[in-house]
């Protein structure tokens, strides 16, 4: 567990108290590539942190995959439908390898939220940070040529380019495979 501690730490100092509450809801879980850990219209009622390997949210849309975000080591994927609006999933999360991740139900999820400030805290700084990437990715997609795109995304997340299919990156870009990969070949 020490990714996903080490990655709430770095944003959030919590006590061994709050540590030890949090660890006390999780079960630990292992999911093969391209396991759907949420579906769409499927109430999920679960988190997942990830201790080891990638994720990718995607939309379908049309029967086309739109990929709106990655999620590696430390990070946390849910569907934000199911906890914030009781809502059926809007969107699919599928690992993108072989994932270690610990489960936590939404319901616990949701008392230590209302019930621990740190949590809380925790909680709302992800968020501010999740709508800056969002914020940022919809400025650049409606003010940037794919090519400052592509490199934006480079610099943002070094790790996912390294990582990831190129059709995946695409899409999260906005930009077909064959432009993604002209702009990869005139570097």
């Amino acid at each position: 567990m020490t990714n996903i501690i080490d990655n709430i730490i770095s944003l959030y100092p919590l006590s061994e108290d709050t540590i030890q509450a949090l660890k006390e809801c999780m079960t630990l879980c292992r999911f093969p590539k391209k396991y759907q850990l949420i579906k769409e219209g499927v109430f999920c009622k679960s988190a997942y942190f990830i201790e080891k390997g990638m994720t990718r949210s995607f939309w379908l849309v049309n029967g086309e995959e739109i990929t709106t975000s990655f999620s590696w080591e430390g990070g946390i994927v849910f569907s934000m439908d199911e906890l914030y609006y009781n809502k059926l999933s809007e969107e699919f999360v599928e690992t993108l390898e072989d994932v270690i991740v610990y489960k936590i139900s939404l319901a616990d999820l949701t008392r230590l939220f209302q019930t621990n400030i740190e949590l809380a805290n925790w909680g709302r700084i992800i968020h501010q940070n999740e709508y800056r990437r969002l914020h940022r990715s919809h400025k650049e997609r409606l003010t940037l040529p794919a090519k400052e795109r592509y490199e934006e995304f480079k610099q943002q997340f070094p790790q996912v380019c390294q990582r990831v299919k190129l059709r995946y990156i695409a899409s999260y870009l906005g930009i077909t495979l064959p432009t993604l990969s002209r702009l990869r070949a005139n570097k």
